[in-house]
C-alpha cells in the first residue's frame, strides 16, 4: 500500500520538474529488529519514482557495513541525501529514523536544496563557515508531530552543505530514547551541536551562528 496519496504525488512531481541536478538518496535498514525501517524505505521509493532526477539506493546496515561505516551511519533507519551520479558529493546531510509528518517536508526541501546547489545562507554566515576549521556535528532533535521543527533541521542541513567541516542529522527522538535521555531532550526541536552546547527551538539563522561560534569556541 502506498504511503503517498494521490494529491501528494500529484504536487511533488509537480515540483520536482524543476530539478536541476540529479540528486540521490541512500537508505540504510534492516529487515529485522528495526523500527520503521520499511516504512523509511518506501518512503524514499516512492520520492524516487516521482522523477527521473532521483535515484535511490538501499543498503543493509550488517550486511554493508563497510559503506556504513563509510558514510559514517552507526543507527538505523538512516537517510542520506547527497549529488546523484557515481561521485556524488556527500554534503553530511543526515536524517536518523523515519522522515514522517512534517519531516517529509524536510526531506522534500533537502533533495530541492541539493539539486539547486545553493543553501542559501547569508553572506555572513557563509563568510564564517569559509574560514572555520573545527568540525561541527549538529544533531537537531524532533518528532513528527513537530510543526517548528522542519526549520530547525533545514537550517542545520544547509550549513552542512554549505561546509565540509559541518555535519547535521535530524533524529527522531522517540526512535533513538538513548539519546534523547543522553542529551535530555524534553521538547523539540532541541539542537546539539558538538556535544555541549544546546540550542531550544527553531530559531533565526543569526541566532543558530552565534551558537555556532560558542560550540567552536568551547573546542578550542
Amino acid at each position: 500500500m502506498s504511503l503517498l496519496d494521490n494529491d501528494t504525488r500529484n504536487q511533488l512531481t509537480e515540483m520536482f520538474e524543476s530539478l536541476q541536478k540529479s540528486v540521490k538518496v541512500v537508505v540504510f535498514t534492516q529487515e529485522f529488529e528495526c523500527q520503521y525501517c520499511t516504512e523509511t524505505r518506501q518512503i524514499a521509493e516512492e520520492l524516487a519514482a516521482l522523477s527521473d532526477k532521483i535515484s535511490l539506493e538501499v543498503y543493509d546496515f550488517v550486511a554493508d557495513k563497510a559503506l556504513a561505516d563509510q558514510y559514517g551511519i552507526d543507527k538505523i533507519p538512516a537517510t542520506v541525501i547527497v549529488e546523484g551520479g557515481d561521485e556524488g558529493k556527500d554534503f553530511g546531510i543526515r536524517y536518523y529514523g523515519i522522515p514522517s509528518g512534517y519531516e517529509f517536508s524536510s526531506l522534500i526541501q533537502d533533495v530541492i536544496m541539493v539539486s539547486a546547489g545553493d543553501p542559501q545562507l547569508s553572506e555572513e554566515t557563509k563568510t564564517w563557515l569559509a574560514a572555520l576549521e573545527t568540525p561541527v556535528h549538529l544533531q537537531v532533535f524532533v518528532t513528527p508531530t513537530c510543526p517548528y521543527c522542519p526549520q530547525a533541521v533545514l537550517l542545520a542541513h544547509r550549513l552542512a552543505m554549505a561546509s565540509e567541516l559541518v555535519h547535521a542529522d535530524m533524529v527522531e527522538a522517540t526512535e533513538f530514547p538513548h539519546l534523547s535521555n543522553k542529551y535530555q531532550v524534553m521538547g523539540v526541536p532541541r539542537t546539539v551541536i558538538n556535544e555541549n552546547v544546546f540550542q531550544e527551538g527553531a530559531v533565526p539563522e543569526p541566532m543558530m551562528l552565534e551558537k555556532l561560534k560558542e560550540a567552536v569556541a568551547v573546542a578550542a
